[in-house]
């Protein structure tokens, strides 16, 4: 019953935005426990929670960047606790810091629809 209610959210990147990231506080804000959220995004995506929201947030943060916002800025919108704590995170991800040209990456929209 609750893997057929999570199957008609439609906007997953607007809610994983809303809950800063947070794998518990979407599963909660989805009415639904976390490994119910965890066994729906494996079905869906073949990731677990935390890889697809990380990915979300890595994806955010490149198109912030890339639109010219700073790294102070691009922290403040993805909920880092600081820049440099964000800036470690960027490095660790793309090999890069996000002072540095951004890197130009396969970026594909996020792989969860109503339809599946």
């Amino acid at each position: 019953m609750l893997m057929v209610k999570l199957k008609h959210i439609q906007n997953w990147l607007e809610l994983a935005r809303q809950a800063k990231w947070s794998a518990s506080a979407l599963a909660k804000q989805c009415g639904v426990s976390v490994r119910t959220l965890h066994r729906h995004f494996l079905q869906h995506t073949g990731k677990n929670t935390r890889i697809w929201l990380d990915e979300q947030r890595q994806r955010n943060a490149h198109e912030l960047l890339c639109d010219g916002s700073s790294i102070k800025e691009t922290a403040d919108c993805l909920g880092y606790k600081s820049p440099s704590n964000f800036a470690r995170h960027y490095k660790h991800q793309t090999g890069l810091r996000p002072s540095q040209q951004p890197p130009i990456m396969d970026i594909t929209k996020p792989q969860m629809s109503a339809n599946e």
